[in-house]
């Protein structure tokens, strides 16, 4: 080999170091930020239903925030932040599984329901209005079917639940490619962090479960707030067994015994939904005596372009 070609081959070679070496350095920044975020701002309270992580903020009537698959203690507090500014006290736990909430045995519907009422009886809370979101729909339902006189109100945001669908088909849809991108995502911090900065209208698809066209077209706030909830997944790592857990029960979910919630309950949903929650948000507000139904056409399983508005009608019916 020549001079000269040797002095080529080490400079392509260390074009190719410093390429491979960027992302390491960004991944390392952003999952050391991810960490410190989740390390910090929450308790930990043993209870006869294990061990609980959960974070309380505000003064006013006590809300319960249920958040969905990938999320935690940081995801509820984020989503509750608009409530807290509107008068409530709001309280955000770590469902079975993610973050500091570790995974029992028995972590359905039911036995979250009951974990969320073991939390109220440390916090001295009788009763609690419940907000949730997604895949925090099931136990929301199960504590108002099991503990009546402890909930008040109930928001189920386009909520994974039940809902009869034509040949038996499953009631919550998986868009295309969600399966094969979690599973490989699950599998390393780096591997889901990667997709999350290079490939954005993929995960908004497939993770967010919302046409990508509809961030493309929002405005900074919007697509500033996306950003920040693909973020609060990180560190995916530590939230693995609770989404695992939540993608078994909505690939199964029963048929809850609705009728026999008295509940004042508002659902809210949007037909462009990837995971198809529209129907079931339809579909349990008419089996709830006396539920409303809140539909829009478009907006996604992150309702964009509708924050605002959401966040008007949920304060209002809370209040």
């Amino acid at each position: 080999m020549t001079s000269t070609r040797r002095k080529l081959l080490i400079i392509v070679l260390a074009v190719v170091a410093v390429v491979l070496s960027a992302p390491v350095y960004f991944y390392q920044l952003d999952i050391q930020q991810a960490r410190q975020r989740t390390s910090t701002g929450s308790q930990i309270t043993e209870t006869p239903c294990g061990r609980i992580e959960y974070a309380v903020a505000g003064n006013g009537p006590p809300l319960l925030i249920a958040h969905g698959a990938g999320g935690g203690f940081d995801q509820g507090m984020h989503f509750g932040k608009r409530l807290v500014d509107s008068g409530f006290q709001v309280i955000a736990i770590s469902r079975f599984g993610y973050l500091r909430t570790p995974l029992p045995a028995d972590a359905s519907p039911a036995a979250q329901a009951d974990a969320y009422a073991c939390l109220l009886d440390v916090l001295g809370i009788q009763r609690v209005a419940i907000a949730a979101a997604s895949a925090g729909a099931p136990s929301s339902l199960q504590f108002a079917l099991r503990h009546p006189k402890r909930i008040s109100k109930l928001v189920l945001l386009v909520p994974a639940t039940y809902v009869p669908r034509p040949g038996g088909a499953p009631s919550i849809k998986v868009p295309r490619g969600s399966a094969f991108l979690m599973d490989m995502s699950l599998r390393s911090d780096f591997l889901f962090w990667f997709p999350l900065r290079f490939a954005r209208s993929a995960m908004v698809h497939s993770i967010l479960a919302t046409p990508p066209a509809l961030l493309e077209n929002a405005g900074p706030d919007e697509q500033e707030r996306m950003r920040q909830i693909l973020d609060r997944i990180l560190p995916v790592s530590e939230r693995r067994l609770g989404l695992t857990n939540d993608f078994a029960i909505i690939s199964a979910l029963q048929r809850y015994d609705l009728e026999r919630i008295n509940t004042p309950t508002l659902t809210i949903s949007f037909a462009d939904d990837l995971l198809g929650t529209y129907d079931a948000a339809r579909y349990t507000a008419d089996q709830i005596r006396g539920a409303r139904f809140l539909g829009y056409p478009s907006g996604g399983h992150l309702w964009v372009g509708y924050n605002k508005e959401v966040f008007s009608e949920v304060t209002a019916f809370l209040k």
